[in-house]
Formats: C-alpha cells, sequence, structure tokens
C-alpha cells in the first residue's frame, strides 16, 4: 500500500476525532480496559507499560507523533494489552470503537494496520530476545537507540529516567546508571534530570552493532 493512501486515511481519522490533552503522568489507556476507542497521538509521546501477574512493571515502547493508540484491542474486541501514559503534554484524537472501525473499512487500510502491527510485535520480540541474550551494556545501548525521539534543533533523547530504561530491559537503576555513566565518560551521550542525551548518534549505533556496551 502506497504511503499516500495510508496519510489520507489518517487526515480522515483525525477529522472525525474529538480533541483531547493529557499532561504528563496522565493515563490514557489502561490495561484490562475495554477497548471503547481508540486515540491518535497528534503531539507528544507516551509510554506503554506491561504489569505483570508478580507486580513487575515493564516498558513496552515509547510512541510519538503520527501513532495509533488502542487499535488492536479495538479491531480484536479484547481487553487493553497495556496501559499508556503520558510522557510529554500530549494532544490526541478520540475516536470510538465503532466510528473507528467504519472508518477503517472505508479507508481501505485494514492491510496496513496489520502490517504495522505485525511490525512492532517482532519489535518487541527483538527486545525480549535481547533482554535475555545480551549484557547490561549493549542492552542499555539499544534501548537508547530504540528510545529515543528527535531533539528538534538539538540532538536526539531519551526523555526518561533510569528506572524507566531499566524498565525496558529488565535491569536495576543502579546497573543502567553504571552503564550510562560508562557511555557519558566516552563521549556517547549526556545526562540531565530525567533525560539522556545522544551526543555521538553514529558512535551510539556503532556501539549497537557490535553488541558491546562500550569501546
Amino acid at each position: 500500500m502506497r504511503e499516500s493512501v495510508w496519510e489520507r486515511a489518517w487526515a480522515t481519522l483525525v477529522a472525525a476525532g474529538v480533541e483531547q490533552r493529557f499532561q504528563p503522568g496522565d493515563t490514557l489507556l489502561h490495561q484490562g480496559g475495554r477497548p471503547s476507542h481508540v486515540l491518535l497521538l497528534l503531539a507528544g509521546r507516551v509510554k506503554a507499560l506491561l504489569t505483570l501477574p508478580d507486580g513487575q512493571v515493564l516498558l513496552l515502547a515509547v510512541r510519538g507523533p503520527g501513532e495509533l493508540l488502542g487499535e488492536m484491542a479495538v479491531l480484536d474486541h479484547d481487553d487493553r494489552s497495556a496501559t499508556v501514559i503520558a510522557v510529554d503534554p500530549c494532544v490526541t484524537r478520540v475516536l470510538s470503537a465503532d466510528r473507528f472501525r467504519s472508518l477503517v473499512r472505508s479507508s481501505g487500510v485494514e492491510q496496513e494496520l496489520l502490517r504495522r502491527a505485525m511490525r512492532r510485535l517482532r519489535e518487541g520480540e527483538e527486545w525480549r530476545a535481547e533482554t535475555a541474550a545480551l549484557p547490561a551494556g549493549p542492552r542499555v545501548v539499544r534501548a537508547l537507540l530504540r528510545l529515543a525521539v528527535p531533539g528538534g534543533d538539538g540532538p536526539p533523547g531519551v526523555g526518561l529516567g533510569q528506572s524507566e530504561i531499566g524498565q525496558a530491559v529488565g535491569l536495576s537503576r543502579g546497573v543502567v546508571a553504571a552503564e550510562l555513566a560508562r557511555l557519558r565518560e566516552q563521549g556517547v551521550v549526556a545526562t540531565e534530570r530525567g533525560r539522556t542525551v545522544i551526543v555521538d548518534l553514529p558512535r551510539l549505533r556503532a556501539l549497537a552493532a557490535s553488541g558491546r556496551g562500550s569501546v
């Protein structure tokens, strides 16, 4: 499917939705909740969290503008599989489940949605495999690449705390802090309160490709 078809469908969905804004820390969707609606994220970032039966919380992904939120539960008529929380001030459009399904059918983008869902599943499988197999350094390096967002005129960064990065890769806050300190000493990243800025993106990518957390 050509991208222009998806762009037209996205514009149609946005036009049909009702604006809803969220502040950092607000919950957009609840794990286990009924799939009553879909959110279209126009501005800001959100994080998707999975709470396991033992109470452990895993960070599944960070999503930015242009993403659909909650669409798979709506299409599957199933409960929400994760909780979605605003990282930044967010602007969304809300569509009821019935309205969303109707517009998807009329726009002919079912296959595109399926491809996007499968891509997310593959990303999740790769992430889980890395968490199980790689040592701490490479896990943190690859997490920074996955979680980074463009910084406007500045360098890309990860607007998450060390505990949240640890949730993404199954590491404690202390281990993440130690790995970030090593990257900072190498001039690859700079750290601020609740944020990691990628100073040398090519080198970070090289570290990720090499499978090592430091050189």
